[in-house]
């Protein structure tokens, strides 16, 4: 599908920032070589000390910044750090598109990624949201199908999904981890739905701070580690984390 003049879907993509310059170069690359360019882009710099405004500055000289449909890059940055909820949710604030995803700075999307996205949510009114599937380094992490039973026993849709602006609740800024888990169950208690795309349709970066590149293997969250008398600071993170939703949305 494709889209030209004034028929093309206005998408804003918001990018929170935190220490993260060294690779938001290629975030930003990948998502103005997009077949579908967005209107609109948000990076928040939540307080780093890596200077990632000078990434954007020298990348506005970028003939990928000129092309036709394409919206430029916004920056704001806070003085200090807020979580990337409250960046998320500033760049949300000041956008306008009828559509919002938001972007972690070690995302790179595929060149089609957005044109497939909104393809499918245009396909799917009844869906507030579309997710995919995605790589972390060289490691997949494949999606289903969107199941409100499974939704509420365990995250399978990662924050970077293409949202109806009109079905946004906004982040709840409290949460430090599984943000997205929290998002999606409360728009699932108000009734809406999302819609996934059986594809790859970006690579995370792994990074030794923070999000999912904390991931560890499923087979240690199967340890009894009360029993044992110990558990891995992972691990204990991890199980607080999710306590604090399951008792938000009594689960």
């Amino acid at each position: 599908m494709t889209h030209s003049g004034e028929q093309r879907p206005r998408i804003a993509v918001v990018i929170p920032c935190f220490n993260h310059a060294n690779v938001l170069r290629r975030t930003l690359e990948a998502l103005f070589s997009q077949t579908l360019l967005p209107a609109e882009v948000v990076v928040v710099d939540d307080g780093s000390d890596d200077h990632p405004e000078a990434v954007v500055h020298e990348l506005e000289k970028n003939p990928l910044f000129g092309k036709e449909g394409a919206g430029g890059v916004q920056f704001i940055r806070f003085d200090k750090n807020r979580g990337a909820p409250a960046a998320r949710n500033e760049g949300a604030r000041i956008t306008t598109s009828p559509y919002i995803i938001f972007l972690d700075a070690d995302s790179e999307l595929i060149p089609t990624a957005l044109e497939t996205y909104i393809t499918t949510l245009q396909q799917h009114p009844e869906a507030a949201f579309a997710y995919a599937n995605l790589y972390w380094g060289k490691k997949a992490f494949p999606s289903r199908a969107y199941d409100l039973v499974l939704l509420k026993q365990r995250n399978y849709i990662h924050t970077s999904s293409l949202i109806r602006r009109s079905d946004f609740p906004g982040f709840d800024e409290s949460i430090k981890k599984f943000q997205d888990w929290d998002l999606w169950l409360t728009m699932a208690e108000q009734g809406k739905t999302g819609v996934w795309i059986n594809q790859f349709l970006y690579v995370v970066e792994p990074r030794r701070v923070g999000g999912i590149s904390k991931w560890i293997p499923s087979w240690l969250h199967r340890i009894p580690w009360p029993i044992l008398g110990w558990m891995p600071k992972e691990v204990k993170r991890y199980r607080e984390a999710q306590a604090i939703i399951r008792k938000k949305h009594h689960l």
